[in-house]
């Protein structure tokens, strides 16, 4: 990992330089979301109320394989990963049943939020609220938190000029709530940011909701909570900013520093210890000291000396760095089907090559139904069980010898049966269906296998091959890069 930088030995005269932005230089303009990114958050659908059955399908049932972290919070509150009809991505959030005894304070909270928009955000799409059912749907961002590329990264720390955009961006995030009318953030930390697919960082739109019976707006680490937290128990616009100032010591450090110990190492001008060692050389003394000294404000104890989130924006933009670097070359992270190490079944759905496909499943065979929901009725061994059972064979046969219409209608007559259910049926009738130019029939085949068999990659990249055919190229890409992720795990290269 390297010596600890020593950047900041030569800082001096640091109370000096804790001072307002307006008395050591001048104030810059924040940058305004430009027209293409106005553009991009006004095609998000509006808010709208979803059904227990709609969230209940999009998340295979609330899988235990879709469930994701968010903030590090377990059960009751759990947040899983689901896909709307119409292929939508989105993170599901289920609270405990007494976390919102009150519907109509949950729908119109869910409401609120749900009118902001903006692309700092992962925007609030709808909730579900039937019976003691309360469920909050927001976008899904894919490529992890703050958290994980922060504290517990694998293959490359976090550069300075990211560090410093995460900054710039959750800063900008606070200024377009506060305009909005929504300054209360609750429990803001590194598990709050998530990233989208083009690697940039967003702060999750749950933690906007007042708080709820589902816990206290701050964690239960007192070293990290706002002092007038713990004084009334009430969440401020002052207090998110004491919050703001304990994730630029995250970035800054690379490690959960204490406020109060930081602080402590800032007084004694003791800033070896503060900084990640990973960042020796990347940046200079003048920068570290300018992020150092905002976290110093947004940590004052009297709330009414710490900075607004527009001072903050405007402190960090003259800082920003490889700003013409997007930030998923800034993160490490693929982007887009050209950059993805696909495997062979991948690079087959990329390129449409069907025949391809073909070969790779009729390859493969059954061996992946196991383990899948698989229901047998007690007519097993009847008259009934054997056509169901031979119409299967049929289809087999007709698959493997490439009559695919035949092998389409076999399989059609063994799934209308039911008394099987076989993720790699409807995955062989996707195949089919594609190869007789029926490609949303595909596409309804593709996703139903992943609803009987949640983190099987080839219904992902089967759903891939699909879009394409249906030129949705776009989404086409995220489902190929799902289909790589899940056989990543499966092969237990991730």
């Amino acid at each position: 990992m390297g010596c600890r930088c020593s950047k900041f030995t030569a800082c001096c005269g640091f109370t000096a330089c804790c001072g307002d932005p307006e008395e050591n230089g001048p104030i810059h303009e924040a940058p305004r979301v430009d027209d293409e990114e106005k553009s991009e958050a006004n095609e998000l659908p509006a808010f709208r109320e979803y059904t227990i059955e709609q969230l209940r399908t999009a998340t295979s049932g609330f899988a235990v394989e879709n469930i994701v972290s968010e903030h590090g919070e377990k059960a009751p509150n759990v947040v899983y990963r689901g896909k709307l009809d119409n292929q939508r991505r989105i993170a599901v959030k289920r609270f405990n049943r007494s976390a919102w005894p009150d519907a109509r304070q949950f729908l119109d909270e869910a409401r609120s939020v749900g009118q902001l928009r903006n692309n700092r955000l992962a925007n609030l799409l709808g909730c579900c609220c039937e019976g003691d059912e309360r469920l909050l749907v927001a976008e899904f961002m894919p490529n992890d938190t703050l958290a994980k590329h922060l504290f517990h990264w694998e293959s490359q720390p976090m550069q300075w000029a990211m560090r410093l955009r995460v900054a710039l961006y959750l800063a900008q995030a606070l200024e377009y709530c506060t305009n909005k009318g929504r300054a209360l953030y609750h429990d803001l930390n590194a598990y709050r940011i998530v990233f989208d697919d083009d690697g940039n960082p967003r702060l999750s739109c749950f933690g906007l909701m007042k708080n709820s019976r589902d816990g206290k707006s701050y964690s239960t680490n007192l070293a990290f909570t706002p002092p007038e937290y713990l004084r009334t128990g009430r969440v401020t616009a002052e207090s998110v900013i004491y919050s703001f100032g304990t994730l630029l010591l995250d970035l800054l450090s690379g490690k959960h520093i204490p406020p109060s110990h930081a602080l402590d190492l800032i007084r004694d001008k003791n800033l070896q210890m503060l900084t990640d060692s990973c960042l020796e050389g990347q940046f200079s003394n003048d920068e570290g000291t300018e992020l150092v000294r905002l976290a110093s404000r947004c940590l004052q104890y009297e709330p009414r000396e710490r900075p607004n989130p527009k001072s903050l924006v405007a402190a960090l933009i003259p800082l920003q760095k490889d700003t013409e670097v997007p930030s998923h070359v800034l993160m490490g992270i693929p982007h887009g089907a050209g950059a993805l190490p696909l495997s062979p079944l991948g690079d087959a759905c990329l390129r449409m090559d069907l025949t391809a496909i073909h070969e790779i499943l009729e390859k493969i065979g059954y061996k992946d139904d196991e383990g899948a929901a698989t229901e047998l009725s007690f007519q097993m061994w009847t008259n009934q069980m054997q056509e169901t059972l031979n119409s299967k064979k049929k289809g087999d046969s007709a698959f493997r010898h490439k009559d695919f219409r035949t092998a389409s209608e076999c399989y059609t007559q063994f799934i209308d049966v039911g008394t099987m259910v076989s993720p790699t049926v409807f995955a062989r009738r996707s195949l089919s269906y594609l190869m007789n130019d029926m490609p949303q029939e595909a596409l309804n085949d593709a996703v139903q296998a992943q609803v009987i068999s949640p983190v099987w990659h080839i219904a992902s990249y089967l759903q891939a091959a699909s879009l394409f055919a249906l030129g949705r190229e776009n989404e086409a890409q995220i489902a190929l890069r799902e289909g790589l992720i899940l056989e990543e795990k499966r092969n237990g290269t991730s």
